[in-house]
């Protein structure tokens, strides 16, 4: 309620009210300033609520006192039972914990104002789980009840825990949870075999390293806990036997180490311990982790195959030795009770075994062709036994042959040896050392032996020294050879081994005379060298042949050009305005043809070229032209075309022929028009043609146009 001390309870105040709530949750009487809640409060939703009031007159609507706060508190009532926020649990104990170890601690949460009352005032308790676990009234501590709980008996357990405020007392609300507990596996049992002799069959026949049989010890532990180990103690049969663990299945794996023989004994007995690998040294006064099995095994008879003596054959044989000849023989057996006989074939596999031939019954081999040590030296096949019962079963051996050698190749020299010797050679020097090999298998010790042919003994020019161990020298008997005499010396050595039966051989030794200093190093042994001077060395003689083919190449190269200089000189452009030569094959047409050359080259007075060589083919004889003095009507022109006319006549490479020389000066002023001697105003009696007769018959023609009769313009062609 709220009042203020203007207010006369007249009606002349009024009260209002703001803040958290106003409104919807609390309201307040205008007049009385009585304060309502009008819906339900809730303290775990808000525990307290902050409102501002103020008195206001109800005529002015001003405030007579200044507004005021205070604060509503919501009282806390028991309205919120206990909760297991992180439920159900899940908890775990070693099986054989003692009492009270420790397992899990649980804890419930209450709503409620834990300072007020009892109302949060939490109490655990079990209702479910008893009598094997335990807990902590105010800590909610689970701790087992029971000792020596066996996982092996019973591996899980459900408790259920109750979790009750008020403390506990009448009245109080509770909340439940679920904690599974389950016991973890320690090693506290034993592997044990479920029966003490495990009895096994095994075929004779079964190979070495195969499993024949399986055995289990049972341990009612888990995991790592449970894994075993089997061993075969040693004694009877042990060592014929090995023994494995599947981890997988734990199981014991026996293999066989050894192949079996039912023949030789037909039963094996031994003892198998199984342990475990990972102990627990709290259960070690339970007793030893281990047990012990006994393992019979019965061999069972099979049919096998034949059994070879040996478990491969070497044999030898001379080569060339004649067909058909027996070199060795195989021998295989049937070992079963009942005895079968054996077939012996070849396991055919290439061409080499065609050399060699078996006897089916007796196993003998023998030679089917010659055979030749240098071709081959050892042959390598397998032979195969049967049975006549039961032909499937069969076996294979490999039998090695070794070809032995026969002395029937004579020794040779190894190399190919280039043998010189020097012209100032003295006597008894070592000019070579040559070695001799044998294309037989030499054994060992082998000799050969060397020297001279009985022709060649008798020579005074070399001879050969033995040095006895398969070497020999190749020694002057001369003070000095010379090339110009003889270039080459054929020396026969004869060259002998020391097997049986001895052979030998002739081989011819080229020796070349060569020309040498005074230290004995070889400079020529060329026949060109021999007519050189002796002062001149092999890089001097290299140097000249170079200089000679060097001038060979630059004559070459000058008689080519000048063969197309010649050639180019018989091609006159016809854009050379200074030299335009017209050529053609038929005779021109005397003085009046003036159409078959330009002549306004003539007419040029700025063209100067000076005095160079006609490109024109060199006339056969030379002769000096006679002319008479042009009419004086130009001096200049006169002089100038004097010059040329001498220039031309006096030139070695004039032609015998009309052609077209290029003065390139007409002078100034001509009245002459053109210079040239066809349709000029001048005639042929003012010159003298004689000369042409001495030119030879190819002017004939032009000789006696000119020579003797008088000039006529229409007996010109």
């Amino acid at each position: 309620k709220l009042h203020s001390d203007l207010d006369k309870g007249v009606g002349t105040v009024k009260y209002t009210l703001s803040g958290d709530g106003a409104g919807t949750v609390f309201t307040i009487d205008e007049t009385t300033g009585d304060i309502h809640a009008i819906r339900s409060l809730d303290r775990e939703e808000k525990p307290f609520y902050t409102l501002r009031a103020q008195a206001v007159d109800v005529n002015t609507k001003k405030p007579l006192e200044p507004e005021s706060e205070f604060i509503i508190k919501v009282q806390d009532i028991n309205d919120n039972e206990p909760k297991f926020l992180d439920g159900p649990y899940v908890a775990s104990v070693p099986e054989m914990s003692p009492v009270g170890a420790y397992v899990l601690q649980v804890k419930a949460t209450d709503a409620d104002d834990p300072t007020y009352g009892n109302s949060a005032r939490v109490v655990y308790s079990i209702l479910q789980g008893q009598p094997y676990f335990s807990i902590d009234p105010k800590t909610g501590v689970i701790r087992t009840a029971l000792p020596n709980m066996d996982r092996e008996v019973k591996e899980q357990y459900q408790v259920l825990i109750q979790a009750k405020d008020m403390g506990g007392q009448l009245g109080g609300l509770a909340g439940t949870t679920t904690v599974n507990i389950t016991l973890t596996d320690v090693n506290d049992n034993p592997p044990r075999f479920p029966k003490s002799i495990f009895h096994l069959k095994v075929p004779e026949t079964s190979h070495v390293g195969s499993a024949i049989g399986r055995i289990r010890a049972v341990d009612p532990d888990f995991g790592k806990n449970a894994e075993i180990e089997y061993n075969i103690v040693p004694g009877d049969g042990g060592n014929l036997f090995d023994i494995t663990t599947d981890e997988y299945t734990q199981e014991g794996v026996i293999k066989l180490k050894k192949p079996l023989d039912f023949e030789t004994k037909k039963a094996y007995t031994f003892k198998v311990e199984a342990s475990n690998l990972h102990l627990d040294h709290r259960f070690h006064s339970v007793g030893p982790f281990k047990d012990t099995a006994t393992v019979k095994i019965n061999v069972l008879d099979m049919d096998e195959p034949p059994v070879f003596s040996k478990p491969m054959y070497t044999m030898e044989v001379y080569e060339d030795t004649p067909v058909g000849t027996i070199i060795g023989a195989v021998t295989a057996q049937d070992l079963d009770a009942g005895s079968s006989s054996v077939r012996y074939f070849m396991d055919w596999k290439n061409d080499v075994d065609s050399y060699f031939t078996i006897d089916a019954t007796e196993g003998t081999i023998a030679t089917n062709e010659l055979l030749d040590r240098e071709s081959t030296a050892q042959y390598n096949f397998s032979i195969i036994a049967s049975k006549v019962s039961n032909p499937l079963l069969t076996s294979k051996v490999n039998v090695i042959i070794n070809v032995l050698d026969v002395n029937e190749f004579p020794p040779e020299i190894s190399v190919p040896y280039e043998t010189s010797v020097c012209e100032n050679a003295k006597p008894g020097q070592v000019i070579q050392t040559i070695t001799a090999a044998d294309k037989d298998l030499s054994p060992a010790g082998q000799r050969f032996s060397f020297k001279l042919s009985s022709e060649a003994s008798n020579k005074p020019n070399f001879t050969v020294h033995d040095y006895r161990n398969n070497t020999a020298g190749i020694e002057t008997r001369r003070n000095g050879y010379s090339r110009r005499q003889q270039e080459l010396y054929f020396l026969p050595i004869v060259i002998e081994d020391s097997s049986y039966p001895v052979q030998s051989s002739t081989n011819t030794l080229t020796i070349r005379v060569c020309r040498c200093d005074s230290d004995g190093t070889i400079q020529s042994c060329n026949v060109e060298a021999i007519f050189l001077p002796v002062g001149l060395s092999t890089g001097a003689l290299i140097a000249i042949l170079l200089c000679i083919v060097i001038l060979l190449v630059i004559v070459v190269l000058y008689v080519a050009l000048r063969r197309q200089k010649k050639k180019d000189t018989l091609m006159t452009s016809k854009e050379d305005i200074r030299d335009n030569v017209i050529h053609y094959d038929d005779e021109g047409g005397g003085e009046e043809d003036t159409q078959a050359f330009d002549i306004g080259a003539l007419r040029n007075p700025k063209v100067i070229e000076d005095n160079k060589i006609r490109r024109d083919i060199k006339p056969d004889t030379l002769r000096f032209t006679r002319h008479r003095p042009p009419a004086e009507d130009n001096t200049d022109i006169r002089d100038f075309i004097n010059q040329r006319l001498q220039e031309n006549d006096v030139d070695p490479s004039a032609p015998p022929y009309d052609s077209l020389a290029t003065y390139a000066y007409e002078g100034n002023g001509s009245v002459a028009e053109s210079l040239s001697s066809i349709d000029s105003l001048t005639t042929e009696a003012d010159q003298d043609y004689d000369y042409l007769s001495d030119w030879g018959p190819r002017f004939k023609i032009l000789a006696d146009m000119f020579g003797e009769e008088s000039y006529n313009p229409d007996k010109v062609t």
